[in-house]
């Protein structure tokens, strides 16, 4: 069973933190609907969803995915590199305690699990304005013990890590080479996003699906012209709180 761990938009959503956008107005209306038809097509792949308790004064709580590191193995949860957003973990640990062990990143270790890309074995961890290489240490720390290698990989011009690259199938990622080197992932195939496309780098791979954002179709054909499966969701509103895809949810394997 796959559990997609989730959390409602909140109206503070307006004042979210931004660090590479400009800040414009967020129809939260729209931003709702949106996030309503994503849990809609995470449940339609499969997934059982497991909706976190409403936090309407934390701006920044529906992206989830910044809060926790899910393996097999341990939860590792994380510290924000943003101060407003590190009142976000409590409710994310108490919904994983169930499923997993715990690890925690500390002080003065930040991580955003944005910034976390699981490969098999290999864990590549962006070093990004949120995530800072002492929680990149504990990090490492936390996770050789069950057989896991980090490669740390700098991030510039975007936000996270997965902002740039995601894995869409099992040796294959989608990256925008300007925004970090392409060789650090040498070995694997890569997919480059179109270049009027530079935010298309982020699908979340729900088995053999790619949720996908529907504002960027030359991407997508270049994915299905490589014989992925693309689903695509309207998300360009919540996209204005410099959120991809990924950042929306959890995902849990039980």
């Amino acid at each position: 069973m796959l559990i997609a761990l989730t959390q409602a938009v909140p109206p503070s959503i307006v004042h979210c933190e931004l660090s590479h956008l400009e800040r414009g107005a967020i129809d939260l209306a729209r931003a709702i609907e949106q996030h309503h038809r994503y849990e809609e097509a995470l449940v339609e792949l499969g997934c059982t969803l497991q909706r976190l308790p409403p936090a309407p004064e934390l701006p920044d709580s529906v992206f989830v995915e910044d809060t926790a590191v899910v393996l097999p193995e341990v939860a590792v949860i994380t510290r924000p590199g943003a101060e407003s957003r590190r009142a976000e973990i409590a409710s994310v640990a108490e919904a994983l305690r169930p499923y997993r062990r715990l690890a925690f990143i500390e002080a003065p270790g930040t991580l955003d699990g944005g910034d976390v890309l699981c490969l098999d074995s290999r864990i590549y961890v962006g070093l990004s304005q949120r995530t800072n290489s002492e929680g990149i240490r504990q990090l490492e720390r936390i996770v050789s013990g069950f057989g896991y290698e980090i490669q740390s990989v700098t991030v510039s011009g975007c936000l996270h890590l997965k902002t740039a690259v995601t894995q869409v199938g099992e040796r294959t990622v989608l990256l925008n080479p300007a925004w970090i080197n392409a060789a650090v992932f040498e070995g694997l195939d890569h997919i480059k996003v179109h270049p009027a496309e530079p935010f298309a780098a982020n699908a979340l791979r729900v088995g053999q699906v790619l949720l996908y954002p529907a504002a960027f179709p030359r991407t997508r054909e270049r994915l299905e012209e490589r014989g992925f499966t693309a689903r695509t969701v309207e998300a360009d509103e919540l996209a204005k709180a410099e959120a991809g895809l990924t950042c929306c949810s959890i995902l849990v394997a039980v």
